[in-house]
């Protein structure tokens, strides 16, 4: 599958967060189809002794059509979130989203609607230091 034009920033901004990338894809094998997340990630919580997973798809929403790509990346979200639940309900998914875009097309009326009635759980990341700026749970 292709890789969205801000995977590795955002692959390198959650190892400065303190996660291990476990996989690159992630795939979800046994599963019809083999659907691939873009990542597969595990950080250690020091005080439980326990590992965090999270499974991370990013987007860029540099389509011409925020309405038409903000639809399709639900969508996979969604799938991608149910089929998690089914094959490894430890690991939790989040969309990556632009700081920019997040700021700007996700603050909408409508948008912040879906998001909390399909719960969606989302990283902001600053495309220009190179960081996560924000988890949103």
């Amino acid at each position: 599958m292709a890789k969205d034009r801000y995977h590795y920033l955002v692959k390198e901004a959650l190892i400065k967060d303190g996660w291990i990338i476990t996989h690159d894809p992630y795939t979800l094998r046994d599963w019809d189809p083999d659907w691939e997340i873009d990542f597969g990630a595990e950080k250690i919580i020091a005080a439980e002794k326990e590992n965090e997973k999270i499974a991370v798809e990013v987007k860029s929403f540099l389509e011409l059509s925020f309405a038409y790509e903000f639809h399709k990346a639900l969508g996979q979200y969604l799938n991608y979130r149910a089929s998690l639940g089914e094959l490894e309900k430890e690991r939790t998914l989040f969309l990556a989203i632009p700081l920019n875009i997040w700021e700007i097309e996700f603050q909408r009326k409508g948008i912040k609607f879906s998001l909390e009635v399909y719960k969606v759980k989302i990283i902001v990341y600053n495309i220009e230091s190179n960081n996560i700026e924000q988890w949103i749970l």
